[in-house]
Order: structure tokens, then sequence, then C-alpha cells
């Protein structure tokens, strides 16, 4: 089991981590705060925390000054910054000194459950590495392919690192500095067939693990090669040659075949043109991915795509936020008619696309994401909406692909269909709900209206937003939430204030008011009067 320690001094940012964080799948089970730095040395002195989150900007101990010390007394621990500044020197900073990542503010889930999950298998590759020099009997292989996906990763992201790796490089496979050229090439496991996709469902590693094999077998046969999981995007495989480079693209169509002997299977391959070793890696990676993400999905022409500088993005037109309304009413109103309906008019406007990209795709996610989050949002509280959106996996958006590797818009708008309903009756079953609930909420603060009742409390009482409950109360009782509970606190201090025996302040505790000049301030809005006089009133009109 692991432990991770959060440490930012703004407590919303620690709660807003904790929150989108799923932890238990990670097999964390111990998550760990600290406001600042100075007390998130005492803690991972005491505790070791495996995965540490810190901001950069804090009191006492700045994040800058405890990477430092993590980076000295404590380098087995990952690191992860949380930011709200964009600044270069900080992200260097971070970098020096063992960063994993740098998330910006606001934090973004994804982005944060990625940086997570790199953190994570680093911290276990990392456990293994040492674990096999305290133990000799570990077998050295099942290591070393966690390592050089490690060492590739790296020298793909930043290719300055070479000189230091240029020794190991060598020794291994055979890169000397003579070598001049290379080249890089992406398999994709966003679009893999369905078979293959649910055999593996539970175990991407293995299949990751297995096709590397396959792959590298053709690869190191020649030393040509290396074929290795991404660090950065776990649904990639890359590819890094450095020999026999222009004959790449033939090389991989016997890859391709090699996988579909095993799997009974092809995949998509992308491929970078040739760039100066190790240098411009990133670019013929860059170059890689865009022909993948702009491939046409809609038809199957071949699985190998070679990047060209006559290749042109193509420009996506079509949004899902043109149809959003419309299946949000559907949604609503829980009629699976009416839900078949708005889903049919955007399946519509998608048919009639000639190509339907990875770009495309992204976009389209990205928009139902957020719309999804603002719907659950408007009648469930934030804690319950992020459970309930993780729940209905966004993933289920992605078009399914056919045999041949084809996007399959039938499928698809079938999975999509299931999602929109599972999505409505969430919102149907809260929204009969809440049209009771302002009104118990209005019996509640009425029986409790000399506690302190704020809109916070209210919300997670009764597993509502704080800003529907806010809308909603003020379209069912003619009036904001924060004056109904006023209203009641005076209505209560004016027959209070006929007993006087009782003093002011006395009153204003009773009432739900722990200081007696912001009671007074309040009651003298309300009723015109300050407290006082208004007793003086009554009592002369009883003489009277």
């Amino acid at each position: 089991m692991m432990k991770a320690l959060i440490v930012d001094d703004e407590k919303h940012v620690r709660d807003a981590i904790r929150m989108l964080v799923d932890w238990e799948s990670y097999g964390i089970d111990e998550i760990l705060e600290a406001p600042e730095g100075a007390t998130a040395i005492r803690m991972i002195e005491a505790e070791s925390p495996d995965i540490i989150f810190t901001d950069m900007l804090m009191p006492l101990v700045s994040g800058s000054e405890l990477l430092e010390w993590i980076h000295q007394y404590a380098p087995n621990s990952k690191t992860i910054v949380i930011s709200g500044h964009d600044d270069f020197n900080y992200v260097r900073h971070a970098v020096k000194y063992g960063g994993m990542d740098y998330i910006l503010k606001p934090i973004d889930e994804v982005e944060l459950n990625e940086a997570l999950q790199k953190a994570i298998v680093a911290s276990k590759s990392d456990e293994l590495i040492r674990s096999q020099s305290q133990n000799q009997n570990m077998k050295i292989n099942q290591i070393k392919p966690i390592y050089w996906d490690k060492i590739f990763s790296n020298l793909m992201e930043e290719p300055r690192i070479y000189p230091t790796i240029a020794n190991e490089l060598e020794s291994e496979f055979a890169i000397n500095r003579l070598i001049k050229q290379g080249r890089v090439a992406i398999l994709s496991l966003e679009t893999m067939q369905k078979k293959i996709k649910d055999k593996f469902a539970s175990n991407l590693d293995l299949l990751c693990y297995s096709i590397a094999n396959i792959t590298n077998e053709f690869l190191r046969k020649d030393q040509i090669g290396y074929a290795f999981r991404n660090w950065s995007n776990t649904h990639e495989l890359v590819i890094i040659a450095w020999r026999h480079v222009d004959n790449l693209p033939s090389l991989i169509k016997d890859i391709n075949e090699g996988i579909y002997r095993t799997f009974a299977v092809r995949f998509d391959f992308g491929i970078g043109s040739v760039k100066s070793f190790p240098l411009e890696l990133p670019m013929s990676y860059k170059e890689a991915s865009s022909v993948l993400k702009q491939r046409n999905l809609l038809h199957k022409g071949n699985w190998i795509y070679s990047f060209t500088v006559n290749d042109h993005p193509r420009m996506t037109t079509l949004h899902f936020n043109k149809h959003q309304e419309r299946i949000r009413v559907a949604l609503l109103s829980g009629g699976h008619g009416q839900i078949q309906t708005a889903v049919d008019d955007w399946f519509k406007e998608i048919r009639t696309l000639e190509a339907i990209t990875f770009e495309h795709l992204e976009l389209w996610i990205h928009e139902f994401t957020v719309f999804k989050s603002r719907c659950l949002k408007e009648f469930y509280s934030d804690e319950q909406a992020n459970k309930l959106s993780s729940s209905i996996h966004s993933s289920s958006f992605i078009i399914p692909v056919d045999e041949e590797g084809r996007l399959s818009i039938p499928l698809w708008q079938d999975e999509f269909t299931q999602h929109m309903l599972t999505l409505s009756t969430f919102l149907t079953n809260q929204h009969a709900r809440s049209n009771n609930i302002i009104y118990e909420i209005a019996e509640y603060i009425q029986d409790h209206y000399q506690e302190d009742i704020a809109l916070q409390h209210i919300a997670e009482r009764y597993f509502l937003s704080r800003e529907y409950i806010s809308r909603k109360f003020k379209q069912e009782m003619n009036e904001n939430i924060s004056d109904f509970i006023g209203r009641i606190r005076i209505d209560k201090a004016k027959l209070l204030l006929h007993n006087p025996q009782l003093r002011i302040v006395q009153i204003s505790e009773m009432v739900g008011y722990q200081d007696e000049k912001y009671f007074s301030k309040v009651f003298k809005k309300l009723v015109g009067i300050s407290p006082n006089q208004y007793r003086k009133d009554q009592a002369l009109q009883i003489k009277f």
C-alpha cells in the first residue's frame, strides 16, 4: 500500500486534490496533508510518502526549497508540482530537482490523474530497481523493459540527456556516437479492435509488453532500433529507429504482420520523417503523432501513415455544443423516445462528415465532459457530481471500431444512447426529489435557526449543489435563502424581546447571532428600529 502527501497553504486546493482522485484505485490507502514546507519536511521524515503534491509559493519553506530537500533527503518520493504560476524558472527548478509533472491551477481532473499514474508507475519502477540491487535473486530481464521504457521515453522528450546515457546505450544497443539520423514511429492503442480490447481489458500492461516483445524481435535483429511504452501516453507504443531509417515503413509493415500472426489483429502506425539523432527525435515524434490524429477513421485504406511535408491539418467545424441544450432537455424529460430523437439529430450531422479524425473525437469528448459535469452539478453537490461523472466514463464517447479497424457510427450511436439514458436516470431521479426538498430545507431552517447554518452545510446534508439550492429556493420561496434565515431569526427575536428578563446579548445568541452588534444591525434593517426601541414600544403598547 502507498501513501500520498498534499502540500499547499490553501485548504480548498488540498480538498480539490483529494476529491479529484480515486485513491483506492491507485493503491493509495493513506493521504496526508501539510499547509507549508516546514511541516511537510517533518511528515516526510516520519511517514516516507511515496507521492508528494506540492505548491511552489508557500510560507516558511517554499515549494522550491522543499523540492531541493526532497531531492537530497527523500529521493525515493515522487513529486508533482501544482502551481498557480506559469513561470519558466519554476518549471525548470521543478525538473532539475526531480518533479514528475508541473500542473497549473485551476486543476484539471484528467491532467491530475495522468500525472499521478505516471508518478506511481515511476515509483513502482524505481522500487523494482531498488529491490533488484538488494536482492540478487531477482531476474534482470523482469526489470530491463521498465528501465529502458523510462530511458527511451526521457530521451525522446529531452534528447539533450543523451551524453549522460550514451555509454549505456552503446553497450546495450550498439548506438555509437557516429549515428546521425533517427526516426520515430507510434503504434496507437486508442482504436484497437474490440476483440483484442475485450481480451486485455483488465491487463493493458500485458498487451503492451507482448507487442513490444514482438516488435523488438524485428528491430533488435539488426540493431535497427527499440520499441518501448511511452511514459507520457500509456495508450501508445513508440519505436525509435537509428539504422536503416529509410526502410522503416517497410519494416513496420512486417511488424504489423507479426502482430497479426499472434493476435489476429493489426494496429495503426504513424511514422515521422527522418531527423538528426538524437536532438530532433521530438520533432519526428510530433510528426508521427500528427498523422495518427489526422487520419480519416471512417475509411481503412491503410494501417501505416507516414508524415509528408504536404500534410495539412483538417479543420473541425462540427461541435457537440450545438446540440447540448436539446439533449439536456431530453435528459430531464426522462423519455427514451425524446432522448433517442435528440441523439439522432446529433448523429445525423456526424454522418454528413466525409472524414472523422482523432482530433474530432478529442474535441467532442472534451465538450461532452464539460456538458456532463454541468448537468450533474445542477442537481448534485460537487463531490457527488464528480463521483457520478467518473462512473459515466467519457471513453464511451469514442466510436467503436469494426473488424476492419474502421469507426462504426451505428455502434457508437448505440453506446452513446445508452450513455445518455444512464445520465438521464441520475438527473430525473434527483430532479423529482428536488421539487419537494426545498420545503424540507425550509423546515430544517425553522427547526435549527439558532445554529450556525451555512449554505455549504445544507448542500452537503441534502446532496445538492449550493448553486442549485440558491436558485431553486428563490424560485419556490420568493426570497433568498439568507434572507429567509434572517427573517426567521428576527421573528423569533421579536417574541423573545417581550420577556424583560432576557438581555439583548442573550436573545442575540438564542437566535443564532454570536455578535450582538451584528444582530442589532440586522434587526434594525428588517424591522426599522433597534431591538431596544422595539422592546420599549411593545412595553408601552401593553400599558395602554
